[in-house]
């Protein structure tokens, strides 16, 4: 990934969080839709050290499982390539960051919008990006067209003085302002991607 690229995102969706790292993860791996479940369930592992609730694991997992699918799917359309994961812990904020070299976004904002797609022979309903958004606190988008794109999420952990009130179970994307196109018996969103795109676009909650 260009160094420009990401200076262009240090004062984004990290850089407004100032609180100290305490710990930090990389991983590189193939773009195989194989190493996908592998991606989330390393980050949800590398976030117990939070004691997170069920319901945020399962957020975190969702955005990660979202980012590394639209790499895999769109990044490299020819197959093959790498992606990048890095995983920080700032006092009690999980940061992520995604990364590929591959084809870039064209535009990033028409990428970001729910239900866009450029690959409608995957059947997927383009809710990618949405759905990084609706599970993650901040959600950064920069990428260029041919040398790769970079998401950063970040999602504070309540501690446990902070939870009063428990989330009950089965409780899907609705409860943050976006509908599910296709759920589980349980309530679970199943798997959905967006196409990758340009720009730099920052998306958070006030």
């Amino acid at each position: 990934m260009p160094d420009e690229m990401s200076n262009r995102m240090a004062d984004g969706a990290w850089g407004e969080i100032s609180k100290k790292v305490s710990n930090e993860m990389r991983l590189e791996f193939d773009s195989r839709s194989c190493n996908e479940s592998f991606a989330r369930v390393a980050v949800a592992a590398f976030l117990t050290q939070l004691n997170p609730t069920l319901e945020e694991v399962e957020d975190v997992k969702t955005a990660v499982s979202e980012a590394v699918t639209n790499v895999i799917i769109h990044a490299y359309p020819e197959g093959g390539g790498k992606v990048w994961i890095t995983c920080q812990l700032r006092e009690d904020v999980l940061c992520v960051e995604v990364r590929d070299t591959g084809c870039g976004i064209p535009d990033v904002k028409r990428a970001m919008e729910p239900l866009f797609t450029t690959r409608t022979e995957c059947d997927r309903a383009g809710m990618g990006f949405a759905f990084m958004e609706a599970f993650m606190d901040t959600l950064e988008v920069a990428s260029e067209r041919g040398r790769g794109t970079l998401v950063r999420m970040s999602r504070r952990i309540m501690k446990k003085t902070e939870r009063r009130i428990s989330r009950p179970k089965g409780e899907d994307a609705s409860r943050r302002g976006i509908s599910c196109p296709s759920q589980t018996e349980d309530g679970k969103c199943t798997q959905t991607a967006l196409p990758l795109e340009t720009s730099l676009v920052k998306k958070g909650k006030d």
